[in-house]
């Protein structure tokens, strides 16, 4: 439901702030008003084209803020989720409009393209005016409103489900023949690699245990080293050199040649023993140690090899060293996709015709149920026309097969709503056989009959009794009341018949502030609505007949 609208500098309008009610709200005044104003004020609003010429004399920017109330579950808030913008309760749709012709579009206060702002007012207002109409005139939601009359959300639901299984299988298929495709134009270097990369054989860690052997090999080596210094150091190879041993012996044989008594160098002789003793120790465990660090060098040649051969083929390939054998892997798969591909592309495409049949299957039921539902609504629509005075009128829902190229999931028909206004007329597209005022009651009638399963709960009628009078426009009230039990509708009206019927009446009036002309809206109160109602009737000037006669229609609708 539109709760409120609120106009900043907008023609002859300085600041204006409206709310609406539920039910039927009827704008009435004199002609050059501003009526049209407001109008053009809400479409700013709902994302239509914007003209620098709505921008107030002399101000920098006009702008206009509608605020939405819709029901749970709104078709509105699965769009704003789709952007991803947090959905409210309430939505304020905002349009400020630069003296130089630019605009920007506002939801909730958060910047959005217009086209957004379009989509999102579609879902949420239809209007229906002389010069502007936003609903009916657009084939595209033809289908849609045969739907909501007499198509079950079920049988729509299998044409969904089906077009996604059919374009799901057919994506499948055009994927397997692409790998297939690629597969064939690289067989013979794919061969050539898969076999290069098995002969390598990669494993997963590899490079870093044998990075982490190999350093332990580089580290012996210099473990090695350091030990065969130390065995150099006491076992010279120079034989220029003495050797710690020789002099050892040689220094006990000295002591040992002392003449007696020789007592006090036994101590020197005893330590000259142990230093021999230690020596030796020392030059058996180095070469224990010697042994025992020698390091492979065959083992770490074949190290430096494996790496080699592994960070050489990553460079070829083009990926890490880790991912090897996943690449080898991959290329395995799409070897083996060559090898089979046939068999898999066979199979996918007998899917695809599977998939195919089910949704023409759940298409053609769908358009069965159009028909039928066609046919009812012509009948319908046959007993609203009369009325309204289109009792010449004939309305024809036509539904006909697209291509395949247009099939989708809404089905594969083009839903066309085709109407003659004079016997012996061939039926044509509404926008170029029905003038402003008889399109506005054709949606009139299909709202009467389609109110029920409308999911926009706003509907905008402007001037939909343009060149009816008497009888014709209470029918036309009539009819705009029974819509407005379950939708919210705004009329601007200039027929008493029809202002009658509001719940809510406000006036339209244009006053000279100065030297500025200013539009205002007032909501009237019921002594205020039975005078417009009674300037209506009579005019220019009221008489008391025309009260009396006002006053009986509105207690003619109470």
């Amino acid at each position: 439901m539109l709760a409120s609208l609120s106009i900043r500098d907008v023609v002859l309008i300085e600041r204006l702030d409206l709310n609406f009610g539920p039910g039927l709200s009827v704008l009435t005044g004199e002609t050059g008003a501003g009526k049209s104003i407001l109008l053009d004020s809400l479409g700013l609003a709902l994302g239509m084209r914007a003209e620098a010429g709505l921008v107030r004399a002399g101000q920098p920017q006009a702008s206009v803020a509608a605020v939405f109330q819709p029901p749970e579950g709104h078709p509105a808030f699965a769009l704003l989720a789709e952007q991803g913008m947090e959905a409210e309760d309430t939505l304020v749709l905002r349009r400020v409009l630069q003296a130089d012709g630019r605009s920007r579009a506002f939801v909730n206060d958060q910047p959005v393209g217009v086209a957004l702002l379009k989509r999102l007012a579609a879902t949420l207002v239809e209007v229906q005016g002389q010069h502007d109409q936003v609903g009916l005139a657009d084939p595209a939601t033809h289908a849609a409103l045969l739907d909501a009359f007499g198509v079950h959300e079920a049988a729509r639901g299998r044409v969904a489900t089906a077009y996604k299984s059919w374009r799901d299988a057919e994506q499948e298929l055009a994927e397997a023949e692409a790998a297939v495709a690629a597969a064939l134009r690289d067989e013979e270097w794919l061969r050539h690699a898969v076999e290069e990369l098995s002969t390598l054989a990669p494993e997963d860690g590899e490079e870093e245990r044998l990075a982490q052997e190999r350093q332990g090999l580089q580290q012996a080596e210099r473990r090695n080293e350091a030990i065969a210094g130390a065995l150099a150091e006491i076992q010279p190879r120079d034989r220029r050199s003495a050797h710690p041993g020789h002099a050892l012996r040689n220094a006990v044989r000295a002591l040992e040649r002392l003449p007696p008594p020789n007592e006090a160098a036994q101590p020197a002789l005893a330590a000259l023993t142990q230093a021999q003793d230690a020596l030796a120790e020392a030059e058996r465990l180095l070469e224990r140690l010697a042994v025992d660090a020698l390091p492979d060098p065959r083992r770490l040649e074949a190290l430096e090899d494996r790496l080699y051969g592994l960070r050489s083929a990553a460079r070829k390939h083009g990926v890490a060293v880790v991912e090897l054998p996943a690449h080898l892997d991959a290329l395995r798969e799409r070897l083996a996709a060559l090898d089979a591909g046939t068999g898999r592309v066979s199979a996918l495409e007998a899917a695809r015709k599977a998939a195919r049949a089910a949704y023409v299957a759940a298409a053609e039921a769908l358009t069965a149920a159009r028909r039928t539902s066609a046919t009812r609504l012509e009948k319908a629509l046959a007993a609203e026309l009369p009325p309204l005075k289109l009792d010449r009128a004939r309305v024809v829902i036509e539904v006909a097969p697209r291509e395949e190229a247009a099939w989708g999931a809404d089905g594969m028909d083009r839903v066309t709503l085709l109407v003659s206004t004079n016997p012996g007329q061939t039926p044509g597209a509404l926008i170029k056989i029905a003038s402003g005022g008889e399109l506005s009651r054709l949606m009139l009638a299909l709202k009467v009959v389609l109110a029920r399963g409308s999911p926009v709960p706003t509907l905008v009628f402007d001037e939909v009794d343009a060149g009816i009078g008497g009888a014709t426009a209470a029918a036309v009230g009539e009819r705009l009341s029974r819509v407005a039990e379950r939708l919210q509708v705004l009329v601007v009206t200039h027929s008493p018949q029809v202002a009658a019927r509001g719940a809510h009446h406000l006036q339209v009036a244009k006053a000279v502030r100065g030297s500025k002309a200013e539009t205002r809206v007032t909501p009237l109160d019921v002594a205020a609505r039975r005078e417009e109602i009674a300037r209506m009737l009579a005019g220019e000037t009221v008489t008391e007949a025309a009260r009396a006669a006002a006053a009986s229609l509105l207690d003619g609708v109470a």
